[in-house]
């Protein structure tokens, strides 16, 4: 199947997959540093350049997208449909290349954690951060991945109150108090009454 898109519109849009600063390695960041835990962020001298290194603990953290690096059982480490082949060698090179600077790592006599994109979204973020800080304290084991089986997100948001049969449209802008609509006028905001139909 072609492209959907042109080569430099592609070229622009994988351009800005980040590398670094992700909100799923910002989220850990906030919640180890808010339980005091102190790191460098980034570190490119060693291999794979760990997501945060923590030298007190001499461990290096790594977060890893699901998609990218193809985390086992998760719903997220989907595989796009077309160009099957391109897909099949790319995620191969990124977990052979995850492989191969782990056991650089752990060769070198760092502990090394993963933690997956999953493990950090939502109410998943506690535990993770929990068995996180439990494994970097304990100085037990060499390495971890966290968390040990697959998150699988129920229904993040509800329904869309736009989408029910008779609900007013919560948060557009016709159903805003200050343009005087069904929700009525705000203190001074217009006067006039709009009719919404329900």
């Amino acid at each position: 199947m072609a492209d959907t898109v042109t080569p430099e519109v592609r070229s622009r849009m994988m351009a800005a997959i980040r590398r670094k600063d992700t909100k799923p390695e910002l989220a850990l960041r906030r919640a180890l540093h808010a339980a005091g835990f102190r790191f460098r962020v980034d570190v490119r001298k060693l291999p794979g350049s760990p997501d945060l290194v923590l030298r007190k603990w001499n461990t290096a953290v790594f977060v890893h997208g699901c998609f990218w690096h193809r985390h086992e059982g998760c719903p997220r480490a989907s595989t796009p449909a077309s160009r099957a082949e391109y897909w099949a060698a790319k995620f191969e090179g990124n977990v052979a290349r995850d492989a191969r600077n782990r056991s650089l790592l752990l060769e070198a006599g760092w502990r090394v954690a993963t933690v997956w994109e999953c493990g950090l979204l939502g109410a998943a973020l506690e535990p993770t951060l929990e068995e996180l800080t439990g494994f970097l304290t304990s100085g037990g084991g060499r390495a971890i991945e966290l968390p040990a089986a697959p998150v699988i997100p129920g229904r993040r948001r509800p329904a869309k109150a736009s989408l029910l049969p008779g609900s007013l449209r919560l948060g557009h802008p016709l159903d805003c108090p200050r343009a005087g609509n069904a929700l009525g006028p705000v203190a001074g905001g217009p006067s006039r009454q709009m009719s919404v139909a329900v």
